[in-house]
């Protein structure tokens, strides 16, 4: 999707800059008249001016004298906008698709990439299936936007794995992740535990070998621990790590310990044991208790540390000597020694603070508009879903986006909403907090906030950041996109921005977590390192060049959504009101950069699975 943006030139008259005389005879002395004046301002990325962000001129004549252009001297018919074009000529064009035509019900999550037989394998989730797509005639030509790219159906299903058939173990639950490298494939899958709770035994990973054709033969499978939510192999492919998130019941009154597998591969064939690692250690009365920061959220009622910690997705460092590991509900990072194989450290990852003017954030779905506010004492946990790592300057740094996530099940919850809280008294959002146009809808936790520890809250904490950020291999930020996703999104959809993936119905996220940046991917396309955001709410992904970690700036935007159609998903059952056909791509879930060295169309291409819609959606990149 390409933009046009205004540059205005500005014209200055060369008197303004040189003295401007003639030859003729002086005349008599007369009345000093005004100077003009120029003055430029700096504008935000989601001005209304430049959505992009950019500079105001004004111009104007110094009236009373006094050196600066005053309001009262613009001159407004003469002011100018200077508006950022993209910040380099990356494009982003949607050439591949596949409808599965299965809404709601995760039938396309995570993705990857066979570069030998151009095939993409696709997580269908609940199914415990996975799908085989037809990539090989993909083609940088077959381009296409608007009303085609909405209807777009080019990309044919091949096959699929029945990976819970193929096991042939009882209880086996759905797919919840899958990883390539050259010709194996592992796949994770959840299981039941003996007590008839879904998801809370010991998890599998099954590995298939694949064939040039991108045929897939069971080979191995691994027991590992309970719900392994995310797998990925090492940078040369002789190891696998698996988080398996442990997450409890409704009931909670079954929480299995998370913890990290890691499954040796010795040329090309995988271990049939994996090594575990826990977090036992960190308990309270074990022997690194004291590395666990108070600013990590741990809030399960009666659970050890051990249970508490959750491990959701794994990024390895391109030195392949360490793994971070996004602790989502924890709002923390784990960091693995991949040479020791230990658990290094846990890195706390803080509070973003919205009474920053740069932070500023829309917290309502009831104020029919769009409505930036800086709250002083209200801020939001960053809680990273996916996470990657990439490197400047030798040293390494890490990737997240910032989704967040509330603990709420039927045993117990953690979720309420800003109104709901007793506030100090001095709290400075005591009246905004009650005012469901303002801060009263925002959803919060009542784990965190009272500092003091006197039964009312001195800060309002929620869920995410609505941002991504980089980190460097401590935990110290170096960089957050504030609150560039909410502005954009605004400046772009107006209305429509911080929209649901269930239905159309405007600015339904605001009071939650916004647009809910969740998948992520790193690409390097010639010098430039590129992060693609994909927003789960909204729909559409941000590109960012971060080649510099502490020097980032904004690419493009991307969507491939109506907001005017009229359908209604239940993700629950699938069930769907209208036509879902006519909304485009919803819920982005899982994003795979491929080089161009390993594309079918020789260009780099992005592959991105979107949950709600069930589509899977690929796009040229191009300079």
């Amino acid at each position: 999707m390409k933009k046009q943006f205004k540059l205005v030139p500005l014209l200055v008259s060369a008197c303004w800059l040189t003295a401007c005389s003639d030859d003729g005879e002086n005349g008599a002395a007369g009345q000093d008249g005004s100077n003009s004046l120029v003055a430029i301002s700096a504008l935000a990325i989601g001005s209304e001016q430049c959505p992009l962000g950019g500079k105001m001129v004004t111009t104007g004549l110094d009236i009373n004298g006094n050196g600066n252009l005053d309001d009262n001297e613009v001159d407004s018919a003469q002011t100018q906008y200077l508006c950022n074009q993209t910040s380099n000529k990356l494009t982003a064009e949607l050439i591949g698709r596949f409808q599965s035509d299965i809404y709601g019900l995760s039938a396309a999550e995570i993705v990857d990439f066979h570069s030998q037989s151009k095939r993409i394998f696709v997580v269908n989730a609940q199914s415990g299936k996975v799908d085989v797509l037809d990539g090989s005639s993909l083609n940088v030509d077959d381009g296409v936007s608007g009303a085609g790219a909405l209807a777009l159906n080019n990309v044919s299903k091949l096959s699929e794995l029945d990976v819970s058939g193929d096991l042939a173990l009882e209880r086996l639950g759905g797919v919840n992740s899958l990883s390539i490298y050259e010709d194996l494939l592992a796949v994770a899958v959840e299981r039941g535990d003996t007590a008839g709770n879904s998801k809370q035994g010991a998890g599998y990973i099954a590995f298939y070998r694949l064939d040039d054709s991108g045929e897939a033969m069971l080979e191995q499978q691994v027991e590992v621990g309970a719900l392994p939510d995310n797998v990925v192999f090492n940078r040369d492919g002789t190891l696998l790590l698996v988080a398996n998130e442990g997450e409890p019941n409704s009931a909670y009154d079954a929480d299995p310990e998370g913890s990290i597998s890691l499954i040796e591969i010795a040329n090309g064939i995988p271990e049939t044991e994996a090594m575990s690692l826990n977090f036992k250690d960190f308990n309270l009365g074990g022997s690194r208790q004291d590395e666990v920061s108070a600013m990590i959220k741990l809030n399960g009622p009666g659970a050890t540390v051990a249970q508490d910690l959750e491990p959701e997705y794994i990024a390895v460092s391109e030195d392949n000597t360490k793994a971070f590991v996004s602790l989502q509900e924890n709002n923390a990072i784990a960091v693995i020694n991949l040479v020791d194989k230990n658990i290094e450290a846990l890195l706390p990852l803080g509070l973003k603070n919205y009474g920053l003017e740069n932070n500023k954030i829309d917290a309502s779905d009831k104020d029919d508009r769009v409505n930036f506010v800086a709250y002083q004492d209200v801020y939001g946990m960053y809680q990273p879903d996916t996470i990657q790592s990439y490197q400047w300057q030798g040293a390494n740094f890490i990737v997240t986006a910032n989704e967040g996530d509330a603990r709420d099940y039927d045993g117990f919850s953690e979720e309420a909403r800003a109104d709901d809280l007793t506030l100090d008294l001095m709290h400075p959002q005591l009246a905004a907090a009650q005012d469901k146009t303002q801060l009263g809808r925002l959803k919060v936790t009542t784990s965190l906030g009272d500092t003091d520890n006197d039964g009312d809250f001195d800060q309002i904490v929620s869920y995410g950041a609505r941002s991504f950020s980089i980190w460097d291999a401590q935990g110290n930020q170096v960089f957050d996109s504030a609150s560039d996703f909410s502005r954009i999104t605004a400046a772009i959809l107006g209305n429509d921005f911080n929209n649901s993936n269930d239905e159309n119905k405007g600015d339904s996220r605001s009071d939650d977590k916004a647009g809910e940046p969740e998948a992520l991917a790193i690409g390097r396309i010639g010098d430039v390192t590129y992060a693609f955001i994909g927003l789960e709410r909204n729909g559409g992904f941000m590109i960012y060049d971060i080649s510099n970690p502490f020097n980032v700036s904004f690419v493009d935007y991307i969507v491939n959504r109506d907001f005017s159609a009229d359908f209604e998903i239940n993700t629950d059952t699938g069930e769907v009101t209208g036509d879902a056909s006519l909304a485009g791509d919803l819920g982005p879930e899982g994003m795979k950069f491929v080089t161009a060295q390993n594309s079918p169309t020789g260009e780099p291409i992005l592959i991105i699975g979107n949950e709600v819609s069930g589509t899977t959606s690929v796009y040229a990149l191009g300079l």
